[in-house]
C-alpha cells in the first residue's frame, strides 16, 4: 500500500511539473518576470545612492534671566544648567538618483531638490562601488528637480520615455535606495495620472503608483518595461512614515525639460500666458450652454498679458491646449509653464455657445509678477488708483479704490466691497497697480490689508494657500 501511495505521489508531481511547464498562463508569468529582471540588469548601473551632508543650525540656548557669562565668571564652567558652546551640527541625508546625460568628461545625475537641499557635500555611489564627489549643477525648488555633476565619462545613461503615453494599469518598476538599502527594485502599476493640488510642489502633475516607494527612494527612476524612464520617484502618502501603497513620481516629460534647462542654463525659464482659472461646476457649465462639464473657467486675464492680446476673456471656458484636453487648473498651469517663450500655443475655448481655437504667443514668466497676479486673482477683487481729488477728500496720501469684488471670493468674505479703499498691502503703502502687485509678492499665500471704509480704518488678513 505504501509503495502504491509513493507511486501515485510521484506521478502527481510529474504531472504537476509538466502542467506548469506547458500552461500558457504560467509561461506568460515567467516572461513578465524575465522582463522585470531585464529592466533591473539594464538600469542598475545607471542608478546611484546619494549621501548629502548638511549643517543644521545650532540649538537654541536655554533662557536665562542674566547672561550666561556672569554665571561662568562667578560660579565656573561646571555650574548646573549652563549650555555647551553652540555649534552647527552636521547631519546626513540620503536619497537616489540616476545618470541621464553626459558631455565630455562630465556626467549628469538627476535627483530631487529636497535630497540635496542645503548640502555642503554630496557623494554618489554606483552599483559597482565607485564613488564620486558631486557638484550641484542646478536646482528648481518649484518642481523639486535637481541636477548633480560629476567628473566622469563613459557611464551609462538611462533612456527617456514619454510619460504622456503611459497608461493607468501599466506595469512600472521603481529603483532606488530605501532606508539605505542600495539598488532596490520594486514593481507595481500606474495607479493614476495627473495628480495635482497635493501641496508637495508648486508645479504638480504626478504619476501615482503602487510600486513600493519609501524614504531613500526619492530621486530614483520609475521605468516602464522597456527600461525607459517615465518618472522620478518623489513622495509617498503615509500615516506611518513608510509605504502604504500610494507613491508619486514626477513625470519624465516635466523632469526632462527642467533637467535640460538646468544643464544648459543653470536655471529654469517658464512660459507665461497670463490668465487664471477656476474649476467649472455643473451649474456654470449648464448656464454657459455646455452639454457636459469639461474644461476650466477663465476667471481673470492679466492686463497686457499674451492672453489679453490674443482676445481671451474672463468667462471663457478653456477646453484644451494644443489639442490636449484640460481637466483642471493645475494641468493648465503646468502646460503653460513648460511652453517655450516665443512659441505659439493654440487654446481651445467655449464662448457664447460655440467652440473656437485661439493662437497665443507665449511670453517668459516673471515669477514675482506672476505671483502677484495669482494673488490678485485669488483675492477676487479689481482695483484702480485713487485720483488726486479722491485722495484729498479722504485725507490720505494715496490708495487704491476697489472697483469690483467677485461673489464668494476671499475679498467678499472679508467684507470688502466696491468703494472700499486699500491703503496698505503687507504694511506697504500702495497707490498704483504696480505697487499693489509688488506688495502682494512680499508674502506668498497671504496678504495683510489696511482698509478704509466710511472713514474708518481696519486690518484684514486673507490667506489663499
Amino acid at each position: 500500500m505504501r509503495s502504491l501511495v509513493l507511486v501515485l505521489l510521484a506521478a502527481f508531481c510529474s504531472l504537476g511539473g509538466a502542467w506548469a511547464q506547458t500552461d500558457p498562463a504560467v509561461a506568460e508569468l515567467r516572461q513578465t518576470s524575465r522582463a522585470f529582471a531585464q529592466v533591473a540588469r539594464a538600469a542598475f548601473p545607471s542608478v546611484v545612492y546619494i549621501q548629502a551632508e548638511t549643517l543644521e543650525p545650532a540649538a537654541e540656548a536655554p533662557a536665562w534671566p542674566f547672561p550666561e557669562e556672569l554665571f561662568r565668571r562667578f560660579f565656573g564652567e561646571d555650574f548646573p544648567g549652563l549650555s555647551e558652546p553652540r555649534r552647527p551640527r552636521r547631519a546626513m541625508s540620503q536619497g537616489s538618483g540616476f545618470v541621464f546625460a553626459s558631455q565630455g568628461d562630465k556626467t549628469y545625475i538627476l535627483t530631487n531638490q529636497h535630497v540635496v537641499e542645503n548640502a555642503i557635500r554630496v557623494r554618489v555611489r554606483f552599483q559597482d562601488g565607485r564613488e564620486f564627489d558631486a557638484r550641484l549643477k542646478g536646482a528648481d525648488a518649484k518642481s523639486d528637480v535637481a541636477v548633480l555633476e560629476i567628473a566622469a565619462r563613459g557611464l551609462p545613461a538611462l533612456r527617456w520615455g514619454d510619460s504622456e503615453r503611459i497608461e493607468v494599469g501599466e506595469w512600472v518598476v521603481a529603483i532606488g535606495n530605501p532606508f539605505g538599502l542600495s539598488h532596490t527594485l520594486t514593481v507595481g502599476v500606474v495607479s493614476a495620472k495627473g495628480r495635482s493640488s497635493l501641496g508637495i510642489n508648486d508645479y504638480e502633475d504626478f504619476i501615482q503608483t503602487d510600486a513600493a516607494i519609501n524614504p531613500g527612494n526619492s530621486g530614483g527612476p520609475l521605468l516602464n518595461l522597456d527600461g525607459e524612464v517615465v518618472g522620478m520617484n518623489t513622495a509617498i502618502f503615509t500615516r506611518s512614515g513608510g509605504y502604504m501603497g500610494v507613491g508619486f513620481a514626477i513625470p519624465s516629460n516635466l523632469a526632462r525639460t527642467i533637467a535640460e534647462q538646468l544643464v544648459s542654463r543653470g536655471r529654469v525659464i517658464r512660459g507665461y500666458i497670463g490668465l487664471t482659472v477656476q474649476p467649472l461646476t455643473q451649474e456654470i457649465a449648464e448656464a454657459l450652454g455646455l452639454a457636459e462639464r469639461r474644461g476650466v473657467l477663465v476667471n481673470q486675464v492679466n492686463p497686457g498679458s499674451p492672453a489679453e492680446r490674443a482676445g481671451i476673456r474672463p468667462g471663457d471656458v478653456l477646453l484644451s491646449m494644443d489639442g490636449v484636453a484640460l481637466d483642471d487648473g493645475g494641468q493648465f498651469r503646468n502646460r503653460a509653464a513648460l511652453a517655450r517663450p516665443g512659441s505659439q500655443v493654440r487654446l481651445g475655448i467655449w464662448r457664447e455657445g460655440r467652440r473656437m481655437e485661439i493662437p497665443v504667443r507665449v511670453a517668459e514668466l516673471d515669477e514675482a509678477a506672476a505671483q502677484a497676479a495669482e494673488a490678485a486673482g485669488a483675492l477676487g477683487l479689481a482695483v484702480r488708483a485713487l485720483t488726486t481729488e479722491e485722495a484729498r477728500r479722504l485725507n490720505v496720501p494715496k490708495g487704491l479704490a476697489v472697483i469690483s469684488v467677485e461673489p464668494g471670493s476671499l475679498a467678499a468674505l472679508a467684507g470688502i466691497r466696491p468703494g472700499t479703499v486699500i491703503l496698505e498691502v503687507n504694511r506697504q503703502p500702495v497707490g498704483s497697480l504696480a505697487e499693489f502687485n509688488q506688495a502682494l509678492a512680499l508674502r506668498e499665500g497671504a496678504a495683510l490689508l489696511r482698509l478704509l471704509d466710511n472713514g474708518r480704518s481696519r486690518f484684514v488678513t486673507l490667506r489663499w494657500r
